[in-house]
Order: C-alpha cells, then sequence, then structure tokens
C-alpha cells in the first residue's frame, strides 16, 4: 500500500488494534446459513455482534450500533423490510454499512432490493466479481453466489458504482480489489479454503463493517475496508498451514481471527502494486 494514500495512523494494523480496543458493535441483517458463522468470526476478530433482524427492532438497533452489514443471502419478505428500515436508520444517524450482494444478477428479485438500497448509499459495497457487474449494470452475475467473473473484469465497473454512489467498492477474488473510485489498491494473499466453508465471503462483509467502524478520519471507509481484506487473508493463510480439508480449516480460521495481529496484517508483500484507475 502506497503511503501517498494512507498514512501509517490508517494503515491495517493500526485499524486492527482499534478495532480490539473498541470491540465496535456490529449489527448483522444476514442469511439464515451463515449467521453462527458470521458472529463468531466477529467475536474472533475482536467486536461484537448483534443478529437484530427483525422489522420491528432493526431501524432502532443500527441508530446505536457502530455499523451495519446488510448481507441479500436469503432475502425474506420480513428481512427484506428490516433491511429498509436499518439503512434508512443508518444513513440518519451517520451509522456506517456495508452492503453484500449476494446472488445479485442471478437472481431477479434480490437485484431489484439491491439497487433499491443503493439509494440509501451505502458505505461500502462488498461482493465477488460477478454481483459488483451486475450491480453496476455491467454484467448479468454469476451462478448463484458463485463468481463466474475474474476480478480485473470487475475493475471499470467498481469505480463506476464507486463513483455513482459514493461508497468504498471492494472486489473479492484470488487477489482482492478495494476502489473508492479515484484510488484502487490490491490485497494479495489468502487461501481457495475459504470458498470451501460456508460464510467465507459472508463473515468478510461482518468484518469489513467491524474495520470500517474502528477507523479514523476521512478515509475510514477505504482503510477499515482494505484492512478487513488483508485480515481475512493473513488468518486464512494461518488456517490452511495447519488444516487437512475444509473442516478443520474452518475451526483454524477461527482461531486464525484471533490470532493475527498488525505485523501479520501489515505486510508490505500482501499488498500489491496500485491498479492505474
Amino acid at each position: 500500500m502506497s503511503d501517498a494514500h494512507l498514512s501509517v495512523s490508517d494503515g491495517p494494523g493500526a485499524v486492527l488494534s482499534r478495532l480490539r480496543e473498541t470491540a465496535p458493535l456490529v449489527q448483522c441483517i444476514t442469511n439464515a446459513v451463515v449467521v453462527n458463522v458470521t458472529a463468531n468470526a466477529l467475536l474472533a476478530v475482536g467486536a461484537a455482534p448483534v443478529m437484530a433482524d427483525i422489522p420491528e427492532e432493526a431501524g432502532e438497533c443500527a441508530a446505536f450500533a457502530s455499523a451495519l452489514l446488510v448481507n441479500l443471502g436469503t432475502p425474506t419478505a420480513e428481512q427484506r423490510a428490516a433491511m429498509t428500515a436499518a439503512v434508512a436508520a443508518a444513513r440518519a444517524s451517520g451509522t456506517p454499512w456495508v452492503l453484500d450482494p449476494v446472488g445479485v444478477g442471478a437472481l431477479g428479485l434480490r437485484t431489484g432490493v439491491a439497487r433499491d438500497l443503493l439509494a440509501h448509499r451505502p458505505t461500502v459495497i462488498r461482493g465477488n466479481a460477478s454481483e459488483v457487474l451486475a450491480l453496476a449494470g455491467a454484467g448479468s452475475g454469476g451462478r448463484g453466489v458463485d463468481a463466474a467473473d475474474e476480478v480485473d473484469a470487475a475493475l471499470d465497473a467498481a469505480r463506476a458504482l464507486a463513483e455513482r454512489t459514493g461508497a468504498v467498492v471492494a472486489v473479492s477474488g484470488a487477489v482482492d480489489a478495494v476502489t473508492d473510485g479515484a484510488r484502487t489498491e490490491r490485497i494479495a494473499g489468502g487461501s481457495a479454503l475459504l470458498t470451501r466453508m460456508t460464510g467465507g465471503g459472508c463473515s468478510l462483509g461482518a468484518v469489513v463493517a467491524a474495520c470500517v467502524a474502528a477507523a479514523d478520519g476521512p478515509d475510514a471507509a477505504f482503510a477499515g475496508t482494505i484492512a478487513a481484506h488483508a485480515v481475512y487473508a493473513a488468518a486464512s493463510e494461518r488456517a490452511a498451514a495447519v488444516a487437512t480439508g475444509p473442516g478443520s480449516f474452518a475451526v483454524a480460521f477461527l482461531d486464525a481471527l484471533a490470532g493475527v495481529d498488525a505485523v501479520d496484517v501489515s505486510a508490505p508483500e500482501r499488498f500489491a502494486k496500485e491498479v492505474p484507475a
């Protein structure tokens, strides 16, 4: 990561340290498949989860939470109502919120919901390349939660989406990319075993929310999103080193999220050369 873009105080190590000092409260409106994984990932990294996803309390919670995650994995009617209430309250109260457009493009209902939610100005949009392309109106989506496109193919769409919405846009893949429209940074490393455990991508959205809440200053969304991807990459590498398969990896990954430190996530080799805008 170039010092011309983020100061040392904004770096991933500093964000992770502040996260553990402050234990941000992250409200999660997420899919039924990954609730437990997401809550455990937040606890492991040092944040506090609250799974307030019913309409009658979602907005109330978003107003005092440190950050909000909205994940479209299983968008039931009740969850859609809760999402609408929560993002309206988050916008009104200044709570940063993350949109994870799971399956957008591949399925019509959630695609419409995601595009409606964009009007509430998400702080961060995090998805795979196919989801980002579809949300930006430049692609048709992947196969459910699986990407059919590579990160590089989605970079122009991600930048355009960032410029249009004001959000930081993160595209996950073999080498992740994070852009605010003007700047684009790469985060290298990680393990492919993340794609073979339930909630590997969905819980990343929650960790992004926690890191954005912990980051300081006008670059908080950009710095926090980069930090979250660095934490995830470092933890997945640690877990893969001791795992014998997807099951043991899932357990080891939670331990690794708790064990990674500022040195692990700030290694210069983790940050590939900046991608030209």
